[in-house]
């Protein structure tokens, strides 16, 4: 699934000030979630929604907070003992039926979470008319890609090579689902990989058609979940997002993974919340007396596809999409966050010089008919890090969108640029590897040539 741009609301007139729009997620220890939602227009209102998992898995009640400290740290020590324990590969004697009903239970409470939020934000900020043009849009071209996303769904839902929603952290949507290779002779290359999302649709199943892909070439593939707004802003996309990467760096050597060959990825809105980890990641361990779960050296590159990381640039370039203004300075958490979550603008910081110089070689992928994300947006990202010392290139893909690099090619079969450039950086050094890839069949199609043309003149991406 690609990461579209969503209009949500129509925006005022005037620029962005104290007075902007500002929405944000409460995920707190009462009983009810609060949705806060301040305008120019309308007093604050406090709108109680349903928190995603069951309280009780999750959280303490508020009376027990109060009354004894030491319960909750053995509670919060249990629990993440008993679902590290639960994820392990050797322990997962779920039946296919128990385990599809429970993703399933799973999917339908996230659905209802993120569908209840949706409906009140539309409610108090209004539908404009881009949104509608391009949700009729979303909709013929969900349509025409349909055969695919189908054979797509069965693989994901019933593939036994398919580990869906292991518990990596604390927070509501913290899993992620493993892609693994058929041959487990030996220890394979893994990536991890961050789906996009345009920060408020992301899910890792939007990741399973790569998954699929990689994984028959021998490479792990590990589609991380996160918060997304209004359930969390950028600080709390980033945090799980590490918290992710943290996982995969500490535990994949349990499922075949090689420790030593992870390498991030991440797509779209993805590939901004990945390059804003990593970064803050280098910062952190560049400085005295942090403690960190998992260090920038244990990446051996990192991967960004259709991503943006000024977004000085794409403010506006995202309002006339449909993004609006207020919307994306609320997941973003104001306009002076906006520098803080800019990885081309942060790394010219010259206090953080030596930061760069922790970070693994970066490859950054995106079509130069993208209108979502401009094609510049990589090009310059990968210009900055060169200029003040990292290791960076773009590579551009002719006429290209947002989505032919992520759907539509992968949905074509045979070969293409994007998927075998990728492959080959992450075998490099491998000869049997190379060699297998050499002679690998060409990928099935999945959906008729007319209806891929079709899907991309009617694209809102």
């Amino acid at each position: 699934m690609p990461s579209p741009i969503l209009p949500i609301s129509n925006h005022p007139s005037s620029s962005a000030s104290a007075n902007t729009m500002l929405l944000k997620a409460e995920i707190d220890v009462d009983p009810s979630t609060t949705l806060l939602i301040s305008s120019q227009f309308d007093t604050e209102k406090a709108i109680p929604i349903k928190p995603l998992l069951p309280r009780s898995s999750s959280y303490n009640n508020t009376s027990n907070i109060k009354n004894s400290t030491a319960f909750i740290n053995n509670h919060q020590q249990r629990r993440r003992r008993i679902s590290s324990d639960s994820s392990l590969p050797f322990l997962a004697d779920e039946s296919p039926r128990q385990s599809l009903s429970r993703e399933v239970g799973h999917a339908a409470a996230e659905t209802f979470l993120v569908t209840g939020l949706s409906l009140k934000l539309l409610r108090y900020l209004g539908v404009g008319y881009r949104w509608i043009t391009r949700f009729l849009a979303l909709g013929c071209y969900a349509l025409l890609l349909m055969p695919g996303f189908i054979q797509v769904g069965y693989y994901y839902f019933f593939s036994k090579q398919v580990r869906r929603s292991i518990i990596y952290g604390e927070q509501p949507r913290n899993r992620l689902d493993l892609y693994l290779p058929k041959n487990t002779h030996g220890q394979k290359p893994v990536v991890a990989f961050i789906t996009g999302g345009a920060w408020i649709i992301g899910y890792k199943a939007w990741g399973s058609l790569l998954g699929q892909q990689l994984s028959e070439r021998d490479i792990i593939v590990a589609c991380i979940d996160y918060r997304n707004f209004p359930q969390g802003t950028i600080s709390d996309m980033v945090k799980d997002a590490s918290e992710g990467i943290s996982f995969v760096c500490n535990n994949i050597a349990e499922y075949g993974g090689d420790p030593n060959r992870i390498y991030l990825m991440g797509q779209s809105a993805g590939a901004h919340i990945a390059s804003c980890t990593l970064i803050k990641q280098a910062i952190k361990e560049a400085g005295e007396g942090e403690s960190v779960s998992w260090s920038v050296s244990q990446i051996k590159a990192y991967f960004g596809l259709s991503g943006g990381y000024n977004l000085f640039n794409l403010i506006d370039h995202f309002h006339s999409r449909g993004l609006y203004r207020s919307i994306f300075l609320s997941i973003m958490e104001g306009e002076d966050s906006l520098r803080q979550f800019s990885p081309e603008i942060l790394v010219q910081d010259p206090n953080i010089k030596h930061s760069v110089s922790l970070l693994p070689p970066i490859t950054l992928f995106h079509g130069t008919g993208d209108y979502s994300i401009p094609a510049d947006a990589s090009k310059n990202f990968a210009d900055t890090l060169r200029r003040f010392g990292g290791k960076a290139e773009s590579i551009l893909y002719d006429g290209k969108t947002h989505t032919d690099l992520f759907l539509q090619d992968p949905m074509r079969g045979g070969r293409d640029e994007m998927f075998e450039d990728l492959v080959a950086i992450i075998h490099a050094g491998d000869e049997d590897a190379l060699a297998k890839d050499a002679v690998a069949p060409p990928r099935r199609r999945l959906v008729p040539e007319f209806m891929l043309k079709l899907a991309h003149s009617v694209s809102p991406f």
